[in-house]
């Protein structure tokens, strides 16, 4: 995304040097802040649209899947909670599970991992994509 902010700035002093005229100036750097902010709540109007349509989209995938994928990492850190409450009980408990954990992890075969990250950026470039499309960018 550009940096809007220091266009703007670097516009404000090079209009210092167009105009001598301090008022002249002046109504330049309005007149520029005016189109800034248009184009800046343009931009966050688009993205609430694009939020917006696919909250209410009727597919069930598309409404649901980021907070599905949410609640995932919900969970993990919610687990949290009783895995600190084991360890101040049972510190050898809670390293076994942590163990048991990373065994697990480990156990899954790389492809998967490489499918899964292979999907995921697929689906976030495609929406991407879509969302550029649908708003003419």
């Amino acid at each position: 995304m550009v940096n809007i902010t220091g266009i703007a700035d670097f516009l404000g002093k090079a209009l210092d040097k167009i105009f001598p005229d301090k008022e002249k100036a002046n109504e330049a750097k309005i007149k520029m802040l005016e189109l800034q902010q248009q184009g800046e709540f343009k931009e966050i109007e688009m993205a609430y649209q694009a939020i917006i349509a696919e909250a209410n989209s009727n597919d069930k995938w598309t409404s649901r899947a980021r907070p599905s994928f949410m609640y995932v990492f919900y969970i993990l850190l919610l687990a949290s909670i009783p895995m600190g409450i084991v360890h101040a009980v049972s510190p050898e408990v809670a390293n076994d599970i942590i163990a048991g954990f990373g065994n697990w992890f480990r156990a899954i075969p790389d492809e998967v991992y490489w499918l899964f990250g292979s999907g995921y950026l697929g689906y976030t470039t495609a929406r991407t994509y879509e969302k550029r499309r649908l708003n003419g960018k």
